[in-house]
C-alpha cells in the first residue's frame, strides 16, 4: 500500500517522467502497466498463495523497513528533480546549494528551451540511482518467497534487465536533446547506477 500511495502522491511528477514527455501514452506504456505489470507485480503473491513461508516477526520487520527505506529514497530523488525544477534550481539539496546544468536544447518546432539537469542529492551519486532503490524495492519484496525456486525472482530479474537497458536509452535521449551539455553532465556523473561500478 505504502508503494501505490507514493504513485498516487507524486502521480503528477510521473506526468513528468521521460517516459510519458518522450513515449507518450501509447501502446508501450499502456499495454506494459495494464497488462504485462499486474501480471509481473502479483506472481509473488501467487506463489506465495501455494507455498507459505513463515519468516517471523524480526525478519519480517527488516524485510518491511528495507523496503519502505527504498520507496522513501525513490521518492526522495523524484522530489528532488521536481523541487530543482520548480525553483528554477534555487533551492538546497542535502542542506546544500544545488549543482545544476542549465541545459538548453530545441524543439521540433525551433523554439529554444532550458532545462536543469540535477547534479547533486541522489541525482550526485550517479545519473540514474533512482533506479537501484526500485530494484531493492522489487527484491525486498519477493524475498518472502525464499529462495527455493526462481519463479518469485522473475520480476526482479525483468526489472533489473529492464532498468539496465532503461538507463542506456535515458542517456541516448537525452544525450540526442541536450547534445553538449548532457556530455559536460556525463563527465560530472560518469556512472549510470551504481557509482564505481556502472
Amino acid at each position: 500500500m505504502i508503494y501505490f500511495t507514493k504513485f498516487f502522491w507524486w502521480e503528477a511528477g510521473y506526468m513528468r517522467t521521460i517516459d510519458i514527455m518522450v513515449d507518450r501514452a501509447g501502446y508501450y506504456i499502456c499495454w506494459g502497466c495494464l497488462v504485462y505489470v499486474t501480471g509481473f507485480y502479483t506472481s509473488v503473491s501467487l506463489y506465495l498463495v501455494k507455498k507459505s513461508v513463515h519468516l517471523g516477526p524480526a525478519l519480517s520487520a527488516v524485510i518491511l523497513i528495507l523496503g519502505v527505506a527504498s520507496i522513501a529514497i525513490n521518492f526522495i530523488a523524484d522530489k528532488q528533480k521536481q523541487d530543482i525544477r520548480g525553483s528554477d534550481g534555487k533551492c538546497l539539496i542535502w542542506g546544500k546549494p544545488a549543482k545544476v546544468i542549465r541545459a538548453k536544447y530545441t524543439l521540433e518546432s525551433g523554439e529554444k528551451k532550458e532545462s536543469i539537469l540535477l547534479a547533486s542529492g541522489w541525482w550526485g551519486v550517479a545519473r540514474h540511482f533512482h533506479y537501484v532503490p526500485e530494484l531493492l524495492l522489487a527484491f525486498f519484496w519477493t524475498v518472502p518467497a525464499g529462495f527455493e525456486h526462481l519463479m518469485p525472482y522473475s520480476y526482479v530479474i525483468f526489472l533489473f534487465f529492464l532498468l539496465t537497458h532503461r538507463t542506456y536509452r535515458d542517456d541516448e535521449k537525452c544525450s540526442a536533446k541536450y547534445t553538449t551539455f548532457w556530455d559536460a553532465y556525463c563527465k560530472q556523473m560518469p556512472y549510470k547506477m551504481i557509482p564505481g561500478i556502472f
